[in-house]
């Protein structure tokens, strides 16, 4: 039996509210989502509109162009690298292409420099676009890029060129693999959505105090104490 019971049923009253809020999470009442999938979307837009590096990295890209660069290196499967090789031909590289192994030849700074309008056209959602260019679907010829830069960086390093292998990585890094992970995402400013973040903010800091004053409560009201 409640040794407090006033005390015992506050911190019963706010479990179950807290129970009750915590359900009600999980209906699709956001838009015909839950409020975890709003709030992931919601943070998903808010993270790609700051992460929009594309113009930054082609500022680095830009002293490479003239630069002539032979590779070799090979793709996973035969088909990738047919794939790509089309890829590196919209580049203006000249490509040979047995099985796997891919020989490149081509100005560094327009091959990196095609790679950035790709990633850009795929950060800003237009995969058709990629697929019309290419006849591939725009995800899979960004992945291809992700794919072809792995083998042109052990190339380039294989030959010293250790200052371009760098801005490769820059250019996976920053470019392809942001434009990657956040294509079909539209991008938001967080001044466009402060009121919606704030709230959510002090949802999660209000709610989590929430739950621990309400086990308090009853913990205490059942008569135990904690003690040191």
């Amino acid at each position: 039996m409640a040794a407090k019971k006033n005390e015992f049923r506050l911190g019963l009253g706010m479990m179950v509210a807290f129970i009750a809020v915590l359900v009600a999470m999980f209906f699709p009442i956001f838009k015909g989502h839950n409020g975890l999938e709003y709030l992931d979307a919601l943070y998903n837009s808010i993270s790609k509109g700051s992460a929009y590096y594309i113009p930054k990295v082609q500022e680095e890209v830009a002293p490479l162009e003239g630069e002539t660069i032979e590779m070799t290196f090979t793709m996973p499967t035969a088909d990738r690298a047919t794939q790509v090789a089309r890829q590196f031909n919209a580049a203006g590289a000249l490509v040979n292409v047995n099985d796997t192994e891919l020989k490149v030849s081509g100005d560094l700074g327009r091959i990196m420099g095609t790679i950035l309008v790709d990633a850009d056209t795929m950060y800003r959602n237009d995969g058709q676009a990629l697929e019309t260019h290419y006849g591939i679907d725009g995800r899979q010829a960004l992945y291809n890029w992700w794919q072809a830069i792995a083998g042109m960086d052990k190339a380039l390093k294989r030959q010293k060129q250790f200052k371009a292998a760098k801005i490769l990585d820059t250019v996976r890094s920053k470019a392809v693999e942001t434009a990657y992970n956040y294509y079909g995402i539209e991008a938001q400013r967080i001044s466009d959505r402060y009121g919606v973040v704030t709230f959510s903010l002090v949802f999660y800091v209000v709610y989590t105090l929430w739950y621990g004053f309400g086990i308090m409560f009853m913990f205490e009201g059942s008569g135990m104490k904690l003690e040191h």
